[in-house]
Order: C-alpha cells, then structure tokens, then sequence
C-alpha cells in the first residue's frame, strides 16, 4: 500500500517499490468496516433491499398469477388467453424498483465517503494508492448489495408465497417457483431463474452505483481530505 523511494541528485523521488495489499487483506478491511459502520452500512444496503423486495414480489405475483390462470382456465374449459400487456407491466415494475435501487445506493454511498474524508486522507498519507482507495469502496459496496439483495429476495418472495399460499394453498403457491416469472422475446423465464438473476443484478447494480463515489474518494488531494469537517 505504500511506496518506498529515495531522492536522487536531480531532486526527484525514484520509487523503489510499491506495497499493493492481497485482496484478502483487503477484503478483512472490508468487512471490518461494514461492522464499525453497521447503521451506514444498514442504510446502504436498504436501498438495495427495498428494491430487490419489491422486484422479487411482482415476479412472485406474475408468477402466481400464471398458476391461478391456469386452473382457472382448466376448470372453465378456457383458452390460455394470458396477455403481453401483464408481462411489459411486469417488466416496468421491475425496472422502476431496480433504478430506485441504485439511486438509493448511489446516495448513500456519496454519503459514506463524506463522512470518511479524513479516514480516506489518512490512508492517503500513509503511501494508500489510488487503486486501492477504489477496491474498497468497490468490495464494500459490492458486498452489502449481495447482502441486501439476498435479504431483499427472501423477504419480498417469502412474503408474497405465505399469501398466495392463504389464498390458492400451499401446493400451488409452492408451484409458483417454477411457473413463468415473465418472458423475454418469446423465451418463458422460471421464477426462481428470475429471482437468481435478480440477485447478481443487485449486486452489480451496487458495485456500478459505487464506481463514482470510489473514484471521487481515490481523487481526493490528502491535505484537503485531511481539513474537511463533516
């Protein structure tokens, strides 16, 4: 993390070494900092809960949905009469919590590097290069999204099983899991697909939420981190 050099005649430095930390170290750090910071880091991952929920709810229900339309049609006699209209809803919804996500995370990361200024201008002065300052914003960020995105699909699917389950019963809010969450082109996607899914977007959605915050903390001159108040 920290250069070692000497300064020649010409009264430049020349860097003998660098000391870039393992990715491990690094990511003890990370973790360590999620646990001091444990209602910041609630505060980060919330965004991305709220919004895995909620995605993770209207999947459920359009997946329900499908289920009860289904028996409802093979007791009735009926036709599949189910409707592109209710899969682009579907879609939107789900768009809309996700961009609410990363706003959310977006903000509350900008937050975190404010109130660490003098951490980041400490580690700074301390030889901390650039790179590193970025790698763990990029770790913390990523990993919190993980974390709240796993929460946020258990709660919202979870939820959203126990009522359908009161309402069509057990076995068929069960059979949901595997019935069309929505459909791309023409290409039926399973729920539990689209949850899965879901969850690797809120963690990426996380990390590209933090690149900017990561890159402002990395830019930040040391002497100035070092002055500011929050």
């Amino acid at each position: 993390m920290s250069n070692a050099g000497q300064v020649v005649p010409s009264g430049r430095i020349v860097i003998e070494s660098q000391v870039v930390l393992p990715w491990s170290r690094t990511f003890q750090m990370t973790k360590e900092n999620i646990f001091v910071r444990f209602g910041r880091s609630v505060i980060t991952a919330s965004g991305i809960f709220l919004g895995i929920a909620f995605m993770s709810a209207v999947l459920f229900g359009s997946a329900a949905m499908q289920v009860q339309a289904k028996l409802t049609q093979k007791q009735l006699g009926l036709v599949d009469t189910a409707t592109a209209e209710m899969q682009a809803r579907t879609i939107w919804l789900v768009s809309m919590s996700l961009l609410v996500a990363t706003v959310g995370i977006v903000n509350a990361m900008l937050m975190s590097v404010t109130e660490r200024y003098k951490e980041i201008g400490t580690m700074k002065c301390l030889g901390a290069l650039d790179r590193f300052i970025v790698r763990l914003f990029i770790l913390e960020a990523a990993l919190v999204g993980l974390l709240g995105s796993l929460a946020g699909a258990i709660v919202g699917s979870g939820a959203m099983t126990i009522v359908y389950a009161y309402r069509m019963g057990w076995k068929n809010a069960l059979s949901s899991w595997g019935a069309t969450a929505l459909s791309i082109g023409h290409q039926p996607v399973p729920l539990w697909v689209a949850i899965l899914v879901g969850l690797l977007i809120g963690g990426l959605l996380s990390v590209c939420a933090a690149l900017y915050p990561a890159w402002r903390a990395a830019k930040m001159p040391p002497a100035a981190a070092l002055r500011s108040e929050f």
